[in-house]
């Protein structure tokens, strides 16, 4: 008898074990799907809150490489980054690569042998289309990047050249009708630019349209991109746009980003977004003292009426351009930089964080030559990330292609801007003295109002005194 119940013992006890073995293969299984599940394609609903990032890999890290950024996602992804914009990672051509800019740049090829390596070239002078930058590191590098943002819930969009190749690019070779020609039969570089560095292309050629949209579709249904930031988008013809991005969208739900600000290119399904130019024109102006916030007023109003509802702009501070051409943020905004970073938030659109500025960059990064940014969290940081929480809590800052209504608000005082956004229930209202004196205004509001960062109260009336560059968010107390 003790035999028997030693053996039914045994048994119980061997079908608990396979019972659990299979219960923890299932937790497994379960939470390997979970880490591996496809992300969802871009959507609406992620327009409304996201912020973009426009990733400079080479001057990232020290390292410059693909790998240095990717072990950062999940900090960006604290600062509400949705979508992630890497520059140019192509490679870049030998042949007339640049060392120096403007008018009088110079190729490494003029300056001493000994100096030549140091000078890396503009991101901008593709040599090849589809192939990755050695210097960021390998494709198999780069895929774990696209798998670790989408991982982190967030979206990456190469940085697309499509008006111009390098001098060392294969057509040159192989289809040399695909570029501008002058009357000698010479091609040349982009007319009334100093980008000699670059061939001009020729958007009359129908063999050069269907190679370019082939070489796009490549990295969306081989490399799972999400879309593109298509670089002096208007110099290209929007007939091309009308050609190529309804076939791109038929591979994969996508996000295009047009460096430009012309109204056609947001129609039709084509861009989702453009460039907020006069926007960071205005900025620049109302911090230097160049004018008042009646800019601001006049550009949004300018903004409202030649943009569709469902256009995006992007609301920017500074970019890869900006901040080594036209200065730092403290260059041209000085002690408003902070006044400005939470405009760019609060205005209808999307915001853009730059490589650096969370950590709050403070000069001007190298554009041929190997940089770095600092690695420091401060103040910036801290900024964005209140901001991000704001954006994605209220629905007052929605800014996609259902954005929240915006209501300019007179305070009677020319250097106080001040507006209303509201969507759904919630309400925000700015209130910012854009200037370096102090400002006296008498607000008047329904319900008493908290302000989201100092978490003061100001009653139904009140008379205000802002500091120079002071900024208020308010919501209604709850």
């Amino acid at each position: 008898m003790k035999k028997i119940l030693s053996i039914i013992s045994i048994s119980l006890l061997l079908l608990s074990c396979k019972q659990e073995q299979k219960k923890e293969e299932k937790v497994a299984v379960s939470q390997e799907n979970k880490v591996t599940e496809k992300l969802k394609p871009i959507s609406k609903e992620v327009l409304e809150t996201a912020v973009i990032y426009e990733a400079n890999i080479r001057q990232y890290s020290p390292e410059g490489s693909f790998d240095a950024f990717t072990k950062d996602i999940p900090e960006l992804k604290k600062l509400g980054v949705k979508i992630i914009w890497l520059m140019p990672v192509f490679p870049i051509s030998e042949t007339k690569r640049k060392a120096t800019g403007g008018e009088n740049s110079k190729f490494a090829s003029e300056f001493p042998e000994g100096e030549r390596e140091k000078y890396l070239g503009s991101y901008y002078a593709v040599s090849d289309f589809k192939k990755i930058n050695p210097e960021f590191g390998t494709i198999e590098d780069f895929r774990e990047l696209v798998k670790t943002a989408h991982d982190n819930g967030i979206y990456v969009i190469l940085d697309w050249v499509p008006n111009h190749t390098g001098w060392d690019h294969t057509w040159l070779t192989t289809n040399s009708d695909f570029y501008t020609k002058n009357d000698k039969g010479e091609v040349i570089h982009p007319e009334g630019t100093d980008w000699t560095d670059v061939a001009d292309l020729n958007y009359d050629k129908p063999e050069l349209r269907k190679q370019m949209i082939a070489d796009m579709s490549h990295w969306i249904t081989n490399e799972d991109i999400d879309g593109f930031r298509c670089d002096v988008a208007a110099q290209v013809p929007t007939s091309f746009w009308q050609e190529a991005i309804p076939q791109l969208r038929a591979k994969k739900d996508i996000f295009m980003l047009a460096e430009a600000w012309e109204p056609e290119l947001l129609k039709d399904d084509l861009f989702d977004m453009g460039y907020g130019w006069d926007r960071h024109h205005a900025m620049n102006h109302i911090a230097k003292g160049e004018k008042n916030v009646s800019v601001w007023d006049s550009t949004l109003i300018k903004d409202h009426k030649r943009y569709a509802k469902d256009d995006i702009l992007m609301n920017f501070m500074t970019n890869h351009d900006e901040n080594s051409w036209q200065g730092t943020i403290q260059e041209r905004m000085g002690k408003g930089a902070n006044t400005f970073t939470v405009l760019s938030y609060l205005t209808p659109g999307m915001p853009l964080i730059y490589s650096g500025q969370e950590y709050g960059l403070n000069h001007r990064l190298k554009f041929f030559e190997k940089d770095s940014i600092p690695k420091a969290k401060g103040t910036t940081w801290a900024l964005l990330e209140k901001l991000a929480t704001l954006k994605h809590k209220n629905k007052a800052l929605h800014g996609g292609k259902e954005k929240a209504l915006y209501i300019q608000m007179d305070l009677k005082n020319d250097h106080v801007l001040a507006f209303s956004r509201s969507k759904g229930g919630d309400k925000i209202t700015f209130i910012g003295n854009l200037s370096n004196e102090n400002q006296n205004i008498t607000f008047e509001s329904k319900e008493n109002q908290k302000d989201y960062f100092t978490k003061k109260v100001f009653k139904e009336t009140t008379k205000i005194e802002l500091q120079p560059w002071e900024y208020l968010v308010l919501e209604a107390e709850k």
